[in-house]
């Protein structure tokens, strides 16, 4: 399998597709929007976007190294695309401005990074921990306490674990070294309103212009649309999805 990778970079020469080999092990991870890593001429790790899978290409002759993530599909894929045809600039120009706030950029370390916790799951079978309980080969007051408590919640936060449970760190450790327990980092959906009390505007009258833009939106058989005003009217460009 071959993807074909645009270049994230503002040169005009580099505004085309470049053909990469996928990996047997990327093969399930890489899509159309994906977010790869590729060696591009002298430089050896070079960031790009998925706009294409094709089955061969006579020009592949280098592999994608990794993939990042994707935050894009196929239909923001086709809208860039037209964007730049528009538009008269760079795909990757286009797909920036799709992607969350500090997500395009190319300096790694200043990007927003998913935040990461341990969770704690069950790893040996309910009936085989009364086992060992019942004939005493499992003794310890806080481990039991831990298991009885995951026998019906599991998949918690190893901190809340802890509080709940009035037990340590080393004990949840103690347990995941024995096998009872497995320790998972999974990625935390941030809420930046959670703690925010936000007080809800009054709705606005639309003018008799957008009124015009709002209903040929709402009537239309697309789901995302570039809207537009003019420069110095405060009004800032968008790309709007209507799910």
């Amino acid at each position: 399998m071959v993807a074909e990778v645009i270049i994230n970079s503002i040169a005009k020469e580099l505004n085309r597709s470049f053909d990469y080999i996928i990996p047997e092990k990327l093969i399930s991870k890489v899509k159309i929007g994906a977010r790869v890593f590729v060696p591009f001429g002298a430089i050896k790790k070079e960031e790009g976007f998925v706009i294409n899978i094709k089955e061969t290409s006579e020009f592949a002759n280098k592999e994608i190294i990794s993939v990042e993530d994707r935050l894009l599909n196929e239909q923001n894929i086709k809208l860039a695309t037209l964007m730049a045809r528009r538009y008269f600039c760079n795909i990757s120009d286009c797909i920036k401005l799709m992607l969350p706030p500090g997500a395009g950029s190319k300096n790694f370390g200043g990007r927003v990074k998913d935040k990461t916790a341990n969770f704690v799951y069950l790893k040996k079978n309910i009936d085989e921990i009364e086992f060992l309980i019942e004939t005493g080969k499992l003794k310890s007051e806080k481990q039991i306490r831990i298991l009885k408590f995951l026998e019906e919640n599991e998949g918690i936060y190893t901190k809340d674990l802890e509080i709940i449970t009035d037990t340590s760190y080393s004990i949840i450790k103690t347990l995941e070294k024995n096998g009872f327990i497995e320790i998972a980092e999974q990625k935390v959906t941030r809420n930046p309103f959670k703690d925010r009390t936000i007080t809800r505007d009054s709705k606005l009258e639309l003018t008799e212009e957008q009124k015009n833009a709002f209903n040929k939106i709402k009537d239309s058989k697309f789901n995302e649309f570039l809207i537009y005003g003019v420069t110095g009217s405060r009004e800032n460009r968008n790309i709007f999805t209507i799910n």
